[in-house]
């Protein structure tokens, strides 16, 4: 079975524990419907987040979720000039035998200025 890669991002409207685990918890959410991943499927899933966000890992939204046995893991994005503010992106890998064209990549919030090419009516 292949494995894809599925990626998502979204801002968090602040820089507080509940702002960013709450951001996570919708973009994860609507890839999991956008997609209907299930998580034993998820071979990991990488996060990132702008230095301006602090106050909390968003893996730990997968982890409430569900995602247990997924390797998980956070990391601070590069500081870059003009950068979306307060970001949070992710990259799921996944088992699965649907083709790249069939996957949902999801931006939401703020976020949907990164790829506009990639936003789709659902994922508002």
């Amino acid at each position: 079975m292949p494995i894809r890669g599925i990626r998502g991002a979204t801002t968090a409207a602040e820089n507080t524990r509940a702002a960013i685990l709450a951001a996570t918890r919708e973009l994860l959410q609507a890839l999991i419907a956008a997609n209907d991943l299930r998580e034993p499927d998820i071979a990991s899933a990488y996060f990132t987040v702008t230095p301006d966000l602090d106050a909390a890992f968003p893996a730990r939204a997968a982890r409430d979720l569900g995602w247990t046995s997924t390797a998980l893991l956070d990391a601070q994005a590069p500081h870059v000039a003009g950068d979306l503010p307060c970001c949070i992106r992710v990259l799921v890998h996944w088992n699965t035998d649907h083709t790249q064209s069939e996957i949902q990549n999801i931006y939401l919030r703020e976020a949907r200025t990164l790829r506009p090419d990639r936003v789709k009516e659902k994922s508002e």
